[in-house]
């Protein structure tokens, strides 16, 4: 093996251990904040204490007509279904970490962790 390819190796040995690093930190951060909020065209809809208490879904509508449905259910929150073409934010998962918002682009909606409150 010559120094080139040895210096590669170390190099991508050091980028993949820092971004598994980083990823591990950021799955399992506990929250530091006490609200969860629900964004849209950068107003906040609605502001959940958290942990989220109750079980419901409700849904909310874009200016362009299309939906998202939250899902609010044993302490957490999600988006459980919606009509945008990727279903990105479907597949988010529950919101846990406070560097991680759940994202919903076409409907320029955001779950995140919010302020103090």
């Amino acid at each position: 093996m010559n120094k080139k390819t040895l210096l590669l190796a170390i190099v991508l040995g050091v980028i993949f251990l820092g971004s598994g690093g980083v990823l591990l930190v950021q799955h399992f951060a506990k929250p530091q904040s006490r609200t969860v909020e629900i964004v849209q065209d950068n107003t906040v809809l609605y502001t959940f204490r958290y942990p989220v208490e109750g079980e419901q879904t409700f849904r909310i509508t874009a200016k362009d007509g299309g939906w998202n449905d939250v899902t609010v259910k044993d302490g957490s929150i999600c988006i459980s279904a919606a009509d945008c073409p990727d279903q990105t934010c479907v597949g988010m998962g529950v919101l846990t970490s406070e560097s991680l918002p759940i994202v919903c682009l076409p409907h320029k909606l955001v779950i995140r962790f919010g302020g103090e409150s």
